[in-house]
């Protein structure tokens, strides 16, 4: 493959924007041309290396004031546009509107179109108006990627035979730390303080966790996502008079150093697709008890008593069971903890990059024999 190119919305920091700008820079490394046409450009976003090409795909300062349709078909026209003066040899479109795009502009083109589809189906992709684009537009697809079994399941029969299944790659300061001589009396957990997390279900868990554990402390390492979360989570504190054991500790760049520290940790999502926050505490070798949310996220990595606990989504009893089970078992927490951190072998970045280019070496090769 000489050249490819990448979709999305912009590379503000978040999981889709993550994988992108690494796949970017190694295909770069690599002597390939990459090209990543965003939408727009944020403050905060990730770093491109300079022999990837960044190209605006997005609406023009003249557009601002037309009407929502024409905006509409401006951004298809933009994209096809670029994709007709670039040419890449594949176009690898990330997350739900960037997917519709890219087999608007390119569907019918010589330019293979490969989706990727990066949450969970249900309440993302069901809607009305997206059952009537993915009927018309995903069989004009060349390849799909997703990341759990059951997203791939949610769309059967249109991306099946052509589609693949690829982790996250996990961050390296991740693999490899050293175990700490012993714990801290601290259950852990890392993620934005967002609805979908659920932290209110952690923290009035803990409560009863505390109860029996009193030794023990729950510290949340999260930026707060300003949707309300964090206003309810220091109301459980408050109304539990918990602010010497439940600890909203706010973002760190330092989390390697932080997190395994800790006795156990939790995961909580009602829903995700592939949590990069459950990877990364595989990596880090914790013991966890995690939701078994959809689309299948943790499922796929995690097999429950092998590598870690497993239990049903807004399950307050079973999160502080399988707590409790923990704390009160160090011998087959650790080896819980053992187990997830081989994560690294299928998840390192080297391992990602291969599965990635040797798809899309499959994809841009099967259409040319078409």
């Amino acid at each position: 493959m000489e050249s490819i190119a990448f979709h999305l919305n912009c590379l503000v920091k978040g999981g889709a924007e993550r994988v992108v700008s690494n796949l970017a820079n190694q295909f770069a490394s690599q002597g390939i041309k990459v090209y990543v046409a965003t939408e727009w450009q944020d403050e905060d976003e990730f770093e491109l290396d300079p022999r990837v090409t960044r190209v605006h795909v997005g609406l023009r300062p003249e557009d601002d004031k037309k009407n929502r349709i024409t905006k509409f078909f401006l951004r298809i026209k933009y994209l096809k546009e670029f994709v007709k003066e670039y040419h890449p040899q594949v176009l690898v479109a990330f997350a739900q509107r960037a997917n519709y795009r890219a087999l608007m502009a390119a569907g019918n083109s010589d330019v293979p179109v490969v989706v990727c589809v990066r949450t969970d189906p249900v309440g993302h992709y069901d809607a009305f108006s997206d059952k009537v684009q993915i009927k018309w537009l995903f069989p004009k697809a060349a390849g799909a990627v997703f990341q759990t079994t059951g997203q791939r399941e949610f769309f059967k029969p249109y991306l099946q035979d052509n589609s693949t299944i690829i982790l996250n790659p996990v961050n390296p300061k991740y693999f490899g730390l050293p175990k700490p001589k012993e714990r801290e009396k601290v259950v852990m957990h890392h993620a934005r303080l967002v609805d979908f997390k659920n932290q209110p279900l952690l923290c009035n868990a803990f409560v009863e966790v505390h109860k029996k554990h009193p030794d023990y402390v729950l510290k949340i390492f999260g930026p707060d996502s300003f949707d309300g979360t964090k206003d309810i989570l220091d109301k459980i504190i408050a109304d539990n008079h918990a602010e010497d054991y439940i600890l909203l500790m706010g973002g760190s760049d330092e989390l390697e150093k932080e997190i395994p520290k800790g006795a156990v940790y939790a995961f909580t999502s009602d829903w995700e697709g592939l949590p990069n926050s459950l990877l990364e505490a595989m990596a880090m070798g914790m013991p966890i008890v995690a939701t078994d949310c959809p689309c299948g996220g943790p499922r796929t990595v995690m097999t429950d008593g092998k590598n870690g606990l497993l239990i049903p989504i807004k399950d307050k009893d079973a999160l502080v069971s399988g707590l409790n089970k923990l704390i009160e078992n160090p011998e087959f927490a650790e080896r819980l903890g053992e187990e997830a951190a081989k994560i690294e072998e299928i998840t390192n970045a080297q391992a990602i990059f291969v599965q990635w280019r040797d798809y899309l070496d499959k994809v841009s090769a099967d259409f040319k024999r078409k």
